[in-house]
């Protein structure tokens, strides 16, 4: 279904553009966590902390992906939010073929460099042979990341967030049913969970491929499309960039914190890679909301439609501070109960530690609300410089706290979960006041 986010009120527009794309994304999260609960109940402790250490690697390389398609996408919401559906498909045929053989080349690359990556964030002996198994597979594997991201980034471009949903429910229930089959029945450990992972992303990339130029004749190419536009490309290169680094410093972040991690060893490890699923699924939605709040503004800023940008931004501030609230209150509230669909019960120190780690997070949520709000605005007008030095504000401060905090015997692990909050409110800060300027120097919808 396709929505023209140019129209209608903003509030009922966004909530409606983001509730397939979360539900969506909870089913992608559902890969990872299957992937944990398997692992943890059928295989180990050491083999969970294997793969959440992996986890932090396979999700960097990812994202670097993703990056390239969700900023090629706000290409495709402005011409299509301007109707000029010529320059759409050009865009498509250049950032596809594009970020395409990009992604080929890295797969090939990290295949074979694996060893030195899980050496660089400090893997523990124990862990490191399940670890390289994990990785090797996924980076196999991330050409179907690619398709569907690439396919699912310019459905959503136009107003589609429900076609990419249906795939990922597909692909996610081909993933719980590999994973029981290939761990429990074969006996095929860490390798048996990523190889089930990356059939059920071929199978939910290939089908999203074929439904989205199938049927959508407007996005579909014609031979005078297949050309190199030079201004296009330019565009789409300075979108992908900026926003594929955005995304790597997202996660590279978070594998410099995995590092410090993972010198406390395995009850450590283990307790972060179940916590942090919970967290990630908690903060999901405003994630989401902050992702298709980049579209609407995209879309209308295409249209000349700045004062919708306005009221769209005053809508996702109220939507945010509720959701947020009641988040952090059920978060807080069941922190051991979550814990332990992950880890068995008698695993007592992972429990506390995990528990630990959600206490103090979730009552913050409302921050990584607002910080996803702002990425998803400075994206949505072209100011992807902004929304860069937000997250290197962002992951910088946490990783300098988390490295210093640590250190501290008397707060040790709690150091690590406390650089969280921290680094989220000063880049608040810094994006509020950055928002602040260029609405009283009138930069905010400037072509």
């Amino acid at each position: 279904m396709i929505t023209d986010m140019t129209k209608g009120n903003p509030t009922k527009t966004l909530i409606a553009f983001t509730f397939p794309m979360l539900i969506g994304n909870l089913f992608q999260q559902l890969y990872n966590i299957v992937d944990s609960v398997v692992v943890g109940n059928f295989v180990g402790k050491n083999a969970l902390a294997a793969v959440g250490s992996s986890f932090m690697l396979m999700n960097f390389f990812s994202f670097v992906i993703i990056g390239l398609c969700m900023g090629a996408s706000v290409v495709y919401s402005y011409y299509f939010g301007e109707k000029n559906y010529s320059n759409l498909r050009k865009t498509i045929y250049i950032s596809f073929l594009s970020i395409g053989i990009f992604t080929l080349v890295l797969s090939i690359v990290l295949v074979f460099n694996t060893n030195g990556m899980l050496k660089l964030i400090n893997t523990p002996e124990d862990i490191f042979p399940d670890s390289q198994v994990y990785l090797q597979v996924i980076f196999g594997g991330l050409i179907f990341v690619y398709l569907y991201n690439a396919c699912s980034a310019l459905l959503r471009s136009i107003g589609d967030s429900r076609t990419p949903l249906y795939f990922l429910i597909l692909a996610a229930i081909i993933n719980i049913v590999l994973d029981l089959v290939f761990v429990i029945v074969f006996n095929m450990g860490v390798f048996g969970v990523a190889l089930a992972t990356i059939i059920a992303q071929a199978i939910s990339s290939i089908l999203c491929l074929i439904y989205a130029f199938a049927k959508v004749p407007f996005i579909r190419l014609k031979r005078e499309d297949l050309v190199f536009d030079r201004e296009i490309a330019k565009k789409v290169g300075k979108f992908s960039f900026l926003t594929s680094i955005q995304q790597s410093i997202m996660t590279f972040g978070m594998v410099c914190v995995q590092g410090i991690v993972n010198t406390f060893g395995s009850d450590t490890i283990a307790a972060f890679t179940a916590a942090g699923k919970v967290d990630s699924i908690a903060y999901l939605p405003v994630q989401d909301f902050g992702n298709a709040f980049g579209t609407y503004v995209a879309q209308n800023k295409g249209a000349k439609e700045n004062g919708r940008i306005i009221q769209g931004l005053k809508s996702a501030v109220k939507t945010i501070i509720i959701f947020c609230l009641i988040m952090s209150i059920l978060i807080y509230i069941n922190s051991g109960n979550l814990m332990k669909i992950f880890v068995n019960a008698n695993e007592t120190n992972v429990i506390r530690l995990g528990v630990q780690y959600l206490s103090i997070i979730s009552i913050f949520y409302v921050l990584i609300g607002f910080l996803f709000m702002f990425y998803g605005f400075f994206r949505g007008i072209g100011a992807l410089n902004v929304s860069l030095i937000l997250t290197i504000i962002s992951l910088g401060t946490r990783v300098l706290m988390a490295y210093v905090l640590s250190g501290i015997p008397s707060i040790a692990q709690k150091g690590i979960w406390w650089s969280v909050p921290i680094g989220w409110a000063l880049a608040d800060s810094i994006g509020f006041i950055i928002y602040k300027w260029m609405k009283k120097k009138d930069l905010l919808v400037e072509e």
